[in-house]
């Protein structure tokens, strides 16, 4: 299924969060990736470990490239490696990163190509700044 564009991608970050929040993220994980849940507008679809790995997924390059994909629609990794000026192993790399993240959908084209497609026009970040877990004095 072809997410809606329109449709924004959502990521939270949960810093240190109680046991049961963890076991209650990771049972709601599984399930989105086994398809048996769907998630609800607004709920958290992809988590990031730390504020500093969403910014390497989504640093001013990355979004750049994004970008480009949306705007220039490449048939293939080739094409859209002399649209860069990047090397198509290093793209390659980088796409395969960010498809992980569900930030670009890398298709199967004719005689085994892929083709790069950005999903999302737009990504909302939830940070939380005061922790909820307690801590001992």
């Amino acid at each position: 299924m072809i997410p809606d564009p329109a449709l924004q991608a959502h990521f939270s970050l949960e810093s240190h969060p109680p046991f049961r929040l963890i076991s209650r993220w990771t049972r709601l994980t599984v399930a989105i990736a086994r398809g048996e849940h769907e998630p609800a507008r607004g709920e958290p679809t992809v988590w990031f470990t730390s504020i500093e790995s969403f910014a390497k997924v989504l640093s001013q390059r990355n979004r750049e490239l994004l970008a480009m994909i949306a705007r220039e629609k490449p048939d293939s990794l080739t094409e859209l490696a002399v649209l860069a000026g990047r090397s198509k192993s290093n793209l390659s790399r980088t796409l395969k990163t960010m498809s992980r993240y569900g930030l670009v959908e890398l298709r199967e084209g004719q005689r085994g190509t892929l083709i790069p497609r950005v999903p999302y026009d737009r990504v909302s970040l939830d940070v939380s700044l005061i922790s909820t877990s307690r801590r001992a004095t």
